[in-house]
This record gives C-alpha cells, structure tokens and sequence, in this order.
C-alpha cells in the first residue's frame, strides 16, 4: 500500500534583492527594469512513491532540496505546484528541539515538547522516564536548558520525538551530532523502525547509514 506519493511536485522561492532606499534608487530599478526578487528553483517535477514499510534513504550535494522535499512530505511547507498525498500519522526528525525553552528545565522541556509533537499529558507522564533514561540525562532534570551543550540539547530532543507512535517517519540528518555512543543507541532505534515495519525516509550523507537500513536510495541533484 502506498503511504507517500509525489505528483510533479515542484518548489521555487522568492529571494528578495538587497533594498534601495529614496526616490534616486526607485528611479534607477524602475529605468533598469531590475526585479524586487530572484526565483530559486530548488526541486522540480518530484514523482515518488513510497511504500508502507519502505526504509527510502534520500542523498545529494548541500543545496539539492533534500530538506525541502522532507518539510513537504511533512506538511510543513507547501509546494509551489503538484500533488503530495500522505496516508498515516507522521513524526518528523526535522530541526530537533524547535520549541524547547532554554529559560525551562529539561523536565518542563519534556512536557512542553512532548506537547507540540502532539502526545498528551498522560502519554508523557507515562513516558517521562524512558526519555531520561534515553538521553542519559538523570542527573540534570532540573537543570535549565540554556546550561546544556548542543550535544545535551539533541539527545533530549531525539528522546523526547521517538516516543511518539507514528507511521511514517521523516529523520533529517539527526545523528550529525553527538558521540559515538549516542549514535549506537540511534541505530538500534531505527533496527527497531524497521523491525516494526515503519515507513521511514532516512536524508543523510553517511554511506554507511544509508547501507545498513535503507531499501533503497534517491540521489538528488540540482542542475545549474
């Protein structure tokens, strides 16, 4: 059964040109015919399917529209044009720890996140411990995020979103970060993914990752 499926989906934006103040520089842009903006066209006529079940792993060179394309799977953003249809509840791994607080504690942090991911109070409650005890971070519950490092921050974030129950996950890039040991105890969470038969789209650089649990890969590239 097909739970993603991409239709000539394409996606441009707008970037704006550097402003020219007073009636001198409109004159000028008028007289040149300059335009307000630049169109960058980052992902064009996209078809895809994928699969229930399917581990699809999606690389390309920095600039390719690979986060792009996962953000409108997710919903995130819309597509300038074409047909994205998506069956089943998603989790997406995309910019972990959005919404965290650092004026809060971890503990409140939890809640608050868990919250946005769309778990509920009893659902966290439930889940409080497993997610400190996945970020190995029992020591520093009460310790406000702005004291955390960067590494803390990612592994209380990536503990927090695998405890929500969803059929498809969109994992961008999130062991970038993090030491050796953490990386391990990610892997062994998709290993579980993929046991489960979770529909995953896994965007990384790492060939490595990308051999061990993908079905298959999609390069991505833009042309000049």
């Amino acid at each position: 059964m097909e739970q993603i499926i991409l239709k000539n989906v394409t996606k441009t934006f707008k970037i704006p040109h550097e402003k020219g103040y007073g009636i001198k520089s409109a004159a000028i842009n008028t007289l040149l015919r300059r335009k307000k903006y630049e169109t960058l066209s980052v992902l064009k006529d996209i078809n895809l399917t994928v699969k229930k079940g399917d581990f699809l792993g999606i690389t390309g060179r920095n600039g390719a529209g690979k986060s792009t394309l996962l953000r409108i799977i997710a919903g995130i953003i819309k597509p300038t044009k074409g047909l994205v249809a998506v069956r089943g509840k998603i989790s997406p791994f995309l910019e972990l720890g959005m919404g965290f607080q650092l004026e809060l504690t971890a503990k409140e942090n939890i809640y608050l996140y868990g919250t946005i991911l769309g778990l509920k109070r009893r659902q966290i409650e439930e889940k409080f411990n497993n997610v400190i005890k996945f970020a190995e971070l029992e020591k520093f519950i009460d310790t406000k995020l702005k004291n955390f490092s960067s590494g803390m921050v990612s592994r209380l974030a990536f503990s927090i979103a695998i405890q929500v129950d969803a059929d498809i996950l969109l994992v961008d890039e999130v062991l970038a970060v993090g030491d050796e040991a953490f990386k391990k105890k990610c892997f062994e969470v998709f290993k579980k993914f993929k046991k489960e038969k979770k529909t995953v789209i896994l965007v990384s650089h790492d060939k490595k990752i990308m051999k061990e649990f993908c079905d298959k890969i999609i390069y991505l590239d833009r042309k000049k």
